[in-house]
């Protein structure tokens, strides 16, 4: 029997995150004081400290925090690193998002707690969907969303891209993200679009802002990545590594064992140099 061709092998290649049973699992950013930002995240959003670790021999500690287990909701995982107190969020790193049924109640018991409320609660321009937003302890944006019950109220984590189309490719091809929507403000001067792999009120989604004529931000270096689930690191590679070739990014750690730990992982940078 003739073998496939490599276009054909291509093809079937870029089929496979379809078909493989992926969930966005947990952004990791560093914080400048753990505790504070625990206490923050726990009094003021209701979110659970799930589980807590020291390396002191790696100079490092980090949390996992969220509102379920880890095994089924989508998590923040918090590093702090001996001594430094604080970084630079950049310009690119926009926001997270959290969805509540009472937007005015969350902002007030966050006020009543000092936190600090950029945006007041309240209709969007023009739209029916209620929103605020905050800054946690380290600078860190979080609006919050009026909707009903949902099973995954972290619900979103907002990036800046330098060219929305190349990136709505890249997400669709290499990691089987769906297009949920997008929206145009010309008055504002950006577009906007929801990627996930479910609905938008059932998941955790990735938006991506193209602002008119930026096709370049700062990263800093306190949002690190997302972190996202697959049946199989070797072969999600292979399929980035084929994406890359046309749109950009790189593989920065091939797939294989983390030492000392049965699990699996891959790492790459999108065409903005975006990790996951």
């Amino acid at each position: 029997m003739a073998e496939a061709s490599p276009a054909a092998a291509n093809a079937e290649l870029l089929e496979w995150p379809k078909k493989d049973k992926r969930r966005f699992l947990h952004a990791v950013y560093r914080v400048g004081d753990l505790d504070r930002t625990i206490k923050f995240y726990t009094e003021c959003f209701g979110m659970k400290l799930l589980r807590k670790r020291d390396v002191p021999e790696e100079k490092y500690s980090n949390a996992f925090l969220g509102f379920g287990p880890e095994q089924s909701h989508f998590v923040v995982e918090l590093t702090y690193n001996y001594g430094v107190t604080s970084y630079d969020i950049g310009t690119g790193f926009g926001h997270f998002a959290i969805a509540t049924e009472d937007v005015y109640k969350l902002v007030e018991n966050i006020r009543a707690k000092g936190g600090n409320v950029t945006r007041e609660p309240g209709p969007l321009k023009g739209g029916t969907t209620h929103i605020a937003f905050v800054k946690d302890p380290d600078g860190y944006i979080f609006e919050l969303i009026q909707r009903g019950p949902t099973p995954e109220p972290l619900c979103q984590v907002m990036l800046r891209v330098g060219d929305l189309g190349r990136s709505i490719k890249f997400y669709e091809k290499a990691l089987g993200m769906k297009l949920l929507r997008t929206v145009d403000k010309p008055e504002y001067k950006y577009t906007l679009a929801m990627l996930g792999y479910a609905e938008e009120d059932q998941t955790t989604v990735l938006e991506l802002t193209y602002n008119y004529g930026v096709t370049e931000y700062t990263k800093g270096n306190a949002y690190a990545q997302v972190a996202i689930s697959t049946d199989d690191v070797y072969k999600s590679a292979e399929v980035v590594n084929l994406v890359t070739q046309e749109l950009g990014g790189k593989i920065t750690r091939q797939p294989g064992p983390i030492p000392g730990l049965n699990t699996k992982i891959t790492s790459f940078v999108d065409p903005d140099g975006w990790k996951t």
